[in-house]
């Protein structure tokens, strides 16, 4: 499942976003904290991105690991809690589930831009009866929401958040209301096919959506990726934790293309110094600078 490309360790197959923090050794004084984001692909999606810890430069070495939504098990890939053949098995099986969970009760999403993440969870709560859902599913930046849930609940969710001064709300197209609890019909499978994983406790703490607090064993990792589905993604909560937890200096390595992440992180953290590497040359770059620091 792993072959080179360009000269780099290539992975071909697990989610979509993942975070690795590295820290540079030798000199205490001038060691370096890198927060790295690799993007991982399915095959057939786009190429596989480069993962340093495959091909690593001596002088560095894995701090923690993070990834947002679906790459949340390319962080655990990465920090060596789960294989790419089961983490690729769990995420399709994760997939068809979902997709029945949102054929049995369908539900949509929209993104609110311009409004606190705090204003739109009281705007979904203002709006719920009976058993209509909305929740706040993906908290990606202070000024960025995605809701979640019934059709008509959203719609009046988005509604309340306009008028509580919201700049835009988009509907999104998706084929199901994602961490949300109209997914709760696919969570005990999930978990069923997590307990069939082969998990070891990751090298490095990974900071999980869910709780947005580092993870360190196997048992916690299956637990959280089972309360994924139905809970918020914390991306917020869990970038303030992982600067928390990486310290002082830290510089955030989006890797992949594109830079969204990076983005969004500097709305988290305006203080936090962020890249991004998008191609072969921007990478080699980026390790020569590594292995000169």
């Amino acid at each position: 499942m792993i072959r080179t490309l360009l000269g780099y360790a290539v992975l071909a197959v697990v989610g979509d976003i993942a975070f690795v923090v590295f820290a540079l050794g030798g000199d205490p004084g001038r060691a370096w904290r890198i927060f790295h984001v690799n993007f991982l692909f399915f095959p057939g999606v786009a190429e596989a991105a480069v993962i340093f810890a495959a091909a690593p430069l001596p002088a560095l070495r894995p701090v923690a690991a993070a990834g947002r939504s679906l790459g949340e098990y390319s962080a655990y890939v990465t920090a060596g809690s789960l294989s790419v053949e089961d983490a690729a098995r769990v995420v399709r099986r994760r997939g068809e589930l979902m997709l029945e969970a949102g054929a049995r009760r369908p539900g949509t999403m929209a993104a609110v831009l311009g409004l606190a993440g705090e204003a739109v969870e009281t705007a979904c709560r203002e709006v719920r009866s009976g058993e209509s859902v909305a929740v706040a599913a993906n908290l990606n930046a202070p000024d960025q929401t995605v809701i979640s849930g019934d059709p008509a609940a959203v719609e009046r969710a988005g509604q309340a958040c306009k008028a509580a001064g919201a700049r835009r709300v988009l509907p999104l197209k998706v084929s199901g209301a994602f961490h949300s609890p109209l997914m709760a019909p696919a969570a005990e499978p999930l978990a069923r096919e997590l307990a069939r994983a082969a998990f070891a406790d990751p090298a490095f703490p990974v900071v999980a959506n869910a709780s947005a607090e580092p993870v360190t064993d196997a048992a916690t990792a299956r637990r959280r990726l089972a309360e994924q589905l139905t809970a918020p993604v914390r991306w917020v909560e869990g970038m303030r934790a992982a600067v928390s937890l990486a310290g002082p200096d830290v510089t955030f390595l989006e890797v992949g293309p594109g830079s969204v992440l990076a983005g969004l992180l500097k709305r988290i953290d305006p203080r936090v110094k962020v890249a991004s590497v998008g191609t072969a040359d921007e990478v080699e770059r980026f390790r020569e600078q590594a292995g000169a620091a």
